[in-house]
């Protein structure tokens, strides 16, 4: 598995850029006093779990290894088994998920699996449990939160990812289960805008859960995924997801999420899929690497990078690379 080394960025974001179109300037006639505030109280707070949620942050962002994505819900993988002609039975999927976690040397280049809800709950064929089988590889059981997207009131065709609603007493189950960490994706479309009720309830929408997810325990990965559709250029999509980024961080911010105890899953910065003008991977790697670094706090130990051209991954110097 191709390695590279961590990246570090100093970002520095003007004020005027976090929300587009809009100034976050005070009045500069204005003078507020504000009362003495303890020390404590200008804290991230992320529960009692803040040191544990660092240290799982930084095994699954060690160098050389990378993610195995296995949350397949059940009907997919159906799809997998019924192409070599099996059912698509409880069984089958054990046999199927026994075979994943048990490849020989995996805990040699996975540093963390993302699961399935059944797959957390599951043994293997031979009755161990697979959280005790990945963990035993120094592999950090993960699962997957969300429940989906749905269609967006109010936007133009755009969707936002629900799962909320009941998201405190899963995480905590899913942590007494052996679970530390989650993936919850969102997404946005630029052919449909975005619309700034889009963006915004996709950024407002991924730091509710990664505050949730780490007051139970759990290192959220951050995924506000910029869709590949449409025709327009890779200058228009780095201009959307700058807004994006740094509407997400203006909120995790607001929500007081750890940074430290977060992992970022950012697309990397292309063209649309339709778009007749392709760009070379060098050009795809010097947007991206503008980007991180113009968006990213260096607090963050460890950006995930879903990257199908496995020469962009020297190109722009990330510390890993998401199995799927």
């Amino acid at each position: 598995m191709a390695s590279a080394s961590l990246l570090k960025v100093s970002p520095v974001i003007e004020k005027s850029e976090w929300v587009k179109g809009q100034s976050l300037r005070q009045p500069s006639t204005s003078i507020v006093r504000c009362p003495r505030v303890a020390p404590s109280g200008l804290t991230i707070r992320a529960s009692s779990y803040s040191d544990e949620l660092v240290k799982t942050a930084k095994t699954i962002a060690t160098p050389g290894r990378g993610i195995l994505a296995m949350d397949e819900s059940n009907a997919t993988c159906g799809k997998r088994l019924a192409s070599i002609g099996l059912e698509n039975t409880e069984a089958n999927r054990q046999a199927y998920r026994t075979l994943l976690v048990s490849a020989p040397g995996l805990g040699n280049y996975v540093s963390g699996a993302i699961l399935f809800e059944e797959t957390l709950y599951q043994s293997t064929v031979d009755g161990k449990k697979i959280v005790d089988v990945l963990t035993e590889q120094n592999i950090v059981p993960g699962i997957k939160t969300d429940k989906g997207l749905v269609p967006l009131a109010g936007s133009n065709d755009e969707s936002w990812c629900q799962g909320l609603d009941g998201l405190a007493s899963r995480s905590a189950a899913y942590y007494q289960q052996g679970a530390r960490f989650c993936k919850w994706r969102t997404v946005v479309s630029i052919p449909n805008g975005p619309s700034a009720l889009a963006v915004k309830e996709a950024a407002w929408g991924l730091a509710r859960y990664a505050a949730i997810s780490q007051d139970n325990g759990l290192v959220p990965i951050v995924e506000p995924e910029i869709l590949l559709d449409g025709e327009h250029g890779i200058d228009r999509t780095f201009e959307v997801a700058q807004q994006v980024w740094a509407e997400v961080f203006f909120y995790l911010a607001q929500n007081n999420v750890l940074f430290e105890g977060i992992l970022l899953k950012p697309s990397m910065v292309t063209p649309g899929a339709e778009c007749k003008e392709r760009a070379t991977p060098e050009k795809v790697a010097e947007y991206t690497l503008n980007l991180l670094k113009r968006r990213i706090p260096p607090a963050v130990p460890g950006i995930m990078a879903s990257i199908m051209n496995f020469n962009l991954l020297f190109e722009i110097s990330l510390n890993y690379v998401l199995i799927y």
